[in-house]
């Protein structure tokens, strides 16, 4: 089970905007060091070799702190991500406020912004936020089982996430549900895509990938809470078959269809108006699109 210790600092850093090659913004910020949320299957994990903490991933956050940023008219027509190694609006965000004081910081530069979370108190900032131009949330949901739920992370109720983004879709601000990570046998899409399409305007479809050392926490996991779905976890990250991936995204295909959504491989430029049925994006195939990304195409 979850460690109880929790290590807290507060760092200095030079800048807190950092150019980045993610094809959906232009800078990625990250207020913290780590999260609380504790994730069994992060991939930020793989930031705990920088930063010199023995204890383990989800038991320590740095809290930075920043100088002044220096001509902040540059970044007029730029995007800013919050977060691509952390959770902006993790618990410690009530206390220290480093996400919301960058927001007021970056509110009158002229720059778009994109946050990704599995919090609730976004919703504090919630007039802050829709002052961005063109301001993008996301929470992330790969379950509607609260026990699953509860085994991955330590982050708000399920329940919570989606009355922060019927919250946020209704005041005018575009809204995804990050249908992320899909567990294959577990992750049930369609059940999630059912729950949310009427109050967000984009759903982002995202397999699970398993790579370091989280790779074997989450087969461990799955073999002693499924093994009855062991021969399918070695099927796809063992043998690397895509068989089952093919499959579900015919079936959402299908489903799509049915239900008059727009189906697609490609990025959130496609947000359904307000009102509309979600615009629903595969990316079970992100390591083409980021390749392709980092090739400039």
């Amino acid at each position: 089970m979850w460690g109880m210790r929790m290590v807290i600092k507060e760092i200095e850093v030079k800048d807190i905007l950092t150019k980045t090659n993610l094809p959906v913004s232009d800078y990625a910020v990250n207020p913290y060091v780590g999260c609380t949320h504790a994730c069994k299957y992060c991939y930020a994990s793989f930031m705990k070799r920088f930063t010199n903490h023995p204890e383990p991933w989800g038991e320590f956050v740095d809290i930075k702190t920043w100088p002044e940023i220096r001509k902040p008219g540059k970044y007029a027509g730029k995007e800013a991500f919050f977060c691509s190694v952390t959770d902006p609006y993790q618990p410690l965000e009530k206390k220290y406020g480093r996400t919301r004081a960058l927001l007021e910081q970056l509110l009158d530069t002229g720059i778009s912004i994109s946050i990704s979370t599995k919090s609730d108190l976004i919703l504090r900032d919630l007039d802050l936020i829709r002052q961005f131009p063109g301001a993008h949330v996301s929470w992330s949901i790969n379950t509607l089982d609260e026990d699953f739920r509860k085994e991955m992370d330590r982050a708000v109720s399920i329940e919570r996430r989606l009355e922060a983004m019927r919250q946020f879709y209704e005041a005018g601000i575009q809204s995804t549900c990050f249908i992320s990570p899909i567990f294959p046998g577990i992750t049930d899409p369609i059940e999630i895509i059912e729950r949310v399409k009427s109050q967000c305007n984009l759903v982002w479809l995202e397999n699970l990938n398993l790579r370091g050392d989280y790779r074997k926490r989450i087969l461990d996991w799955i073999h002693e809470h499924h093994p009855e779905l062991d021969e399918l976890y070695r099927a796809i990250y063992t043998k690397k078959s895509r068989v089952y991936w093919t499959e579900l995204d015919q079936k959402i295909r299908a489903y799509t269809a049915k239900e008059g959504m727009l189906y697609i491989r490609d990025d959130d430029q496609h947000c359904a108006p307000f009102g509309e049925s979600p615009v629903v994006c595969n990316y079970f195939y992100h390591e083409e699109i980021t390749k392709s990304a980092k090739r400039g195409k």
